[in-house]
């Protein structure tokens, strides 16, 4: 089969490998797409080191085998859970596996879904409802990072929301809060295309990033308080300073994008306001119900919504023209999909 692997930043290559081999409890599913991360647009450009690995952790597919019982058949559509955890420690007993001590990521510490054919433990695996397409599909991964992000700030009715950034994680929080009630979302957005899709999916008011825009909102925050703030630009961003500036007293702000070094962070205005900072690592399970399930019953009640946040696929082969893509803003790019 084939498979992708990062060689050095900014360039992938594609070839053949021996297809997996599940273990008792594992299962083998052919990948039908995988989504490309802005977790992954930081190791391409640079920013990180490359997986050692066939990287891709957006994954649905068709399961080709199972070794164990878990009520899946050969050739059900699923959506991958990308992690692999002890299940055992304190912290995957009470539904954290995300916080496992153990805990590997596929396409990051194990083989991915940039490729033909992936290898995941069964309880990974998330059937998927019938009407919903492997475009929509796709979004689950992503959906769920939101999903866990609004559940840790406890957002719901009564709660107004700013979302700082536009790219499909900061558009899944738009969908993630809405989802839960929120009557009002305010959203930054640097280009056009990411303005419009803000809007189409819910957000109340969307303001530009340069000093106009980042000045509007503030002033916006000041006559309606602004209960939480995602942030989720990353980078060499002030986003981390301007969410502690325009939340509440007393408000949340949680950190979702990945900073190349130490963000600029103004303690004594987190201090004076009670502000809370909250982390938020990718998703878990509280009860009988992961943030898997939520993100598919929510895509599930608004797939005609979310149909446009995948704007491009490519091939397995076109993989590097696909993270150029994702990369450079100005194509249009919001989820960029390679279907293998």
């Amino acid at each position: 089969m084939l498979a992708a692997s990062c060689e050095r930043p900014g360039e992938i290559v594609v070839r053949p490998v021996a297809p997996p081999v599940a273990d008792p409890g594992e299962a083998i599913v052919r990948v039908v797409a995988c989504g490309i991360c802005g977790s992954d647009l930081h190791w391409y450009g640079g920013a990180g080191s490359p997986p050692s690995v066939c990287p891709g952790h957006e994954i649905v597919g068709e399961v080709v085998s199972i070794h164990g019982h878990a009520g899946i058949e050969e050739g059900a559509r699923v959506a991958v859970e990308p992690v692999r955890a002890c299940r055992r420690c304190a912290r995957c007993m009470r539904g954290d596996y995300h916080l496992c001590s153990d805990l590997r990521i596929l396409g990051v510490h194990d083989a991915g879904g940039l490729s033909e054919m992936v290898r995941v433990p069964i309880e990974a695996l998330y059937v998927l409802p019938p009407d919903l397409e492997w475009g929509d599909a796709v979004l689950t991964e992503p959906l769920a990072v939101a999903v866990h992000a609004a559940r840790l700030a406890g957002v719901g009715p009564g709660r107004r929301v700013a979302v700082l950034g536009a790219g499909a994680i900061g558009l899944l929080c738009v969908v993630a809060a809405r989802a839960m009630g929120v009557s009002e979302v305010f959203v930054t957005a640097r280009h056009p295309h990411q303005a419009e899709a803000a809007r189409r999916l819910g957000a109340t008011v969307v303001f530009g990033v340069d000093r106009d825009g980042r000045r509007a909102l503030r002033e916006e925050a000041r006559h309606s308080d602004v209960d939480v703030v995602f942030e989720t630009v990353g980078g060499d961003a002030s986003t981390l300073r301007d969410g502690v500036q325009i939340v509440a007293p007393g408000g949340t702000v949680v950190v979702l994008g990945l900073f190349h070094g130490e963000p600029p962070f103004p303690a004594l205005s987190a201090l004076i306001k009670e502000v809370r900072i909250v982390g938020s690592m990718i998703y878990n399970r509280s009860g009988d119900t992961s943030d898997f399930d939520r993100a598919l019953a929510i895509l599930s009640e608004s797939k005609s919504a979310l149909r446009g946040l995948v704007t491009h696929q490519f091939s397995l082969r076109e993989v590097n023209l696909a993270f150029r893509t994702a990369a450079d803003k100005s194509t249009g790019a919001i989820k960029v999909v390679v279907e293998p």
